[in-house]
């Protein structure tokens, strides 16, 4: 199986024991820290430990708008996914690099890009 950083494992099987309802409701709070066009490409960005400035992440995802580059980065930090650093500069120079419990989100991307992989062609009967 392929892991988009080789410094990340899969976390042991979970120990919490779920229905069906607060299964899905789980899936459904933490699908909504992803929501957004642009947060599956900052986080992609910056996996693996990676620190990026704001002027770099504006030159890796050309598409997004500045506005919605900072709205987006704002969500993620608020989330607790991203954290932002300003360094007392002149100009003032501010890093992005994701939180440990952001990182930890690398294998379950990583599980749904191959499940997404593996999507059968569809076939009329």
């Amino acid at each position: 199986m392929t892991s988009t950083n080789e410094k990340v494992g899969y976390s042991p099987e979970s120990k919490h024991e779920h229905t069906r309802e607060s299964a899905a409701e789980g899936v459904e709070a933490a699908l909504r820290f992803l929501e957004g066009r642009w947060k599956l490409v900052i986080l992609f960005h910056l996996f693996g430990g990676t620190v990026m400035r704001f002027s770099e992440l504006e030159r890796a995802i050309p598409e997004v708008s500045q506005k919605m580059l900072i709205q987006q980065l704002r969500a993620l930090e608020t989330d607790g996914i991203v954290r932002r650093v300003v360094y007392p500069e002149v100009p003032p120079r501010v890093e992005y690099r994701l939180t440990d419990w952001g990182q930890a989100l690398c294998p379950a991307l990583d599980a749904l890009l191959t499940w997404a992989g593996q999507k059968p062609e569809f076939r009329s009967p």
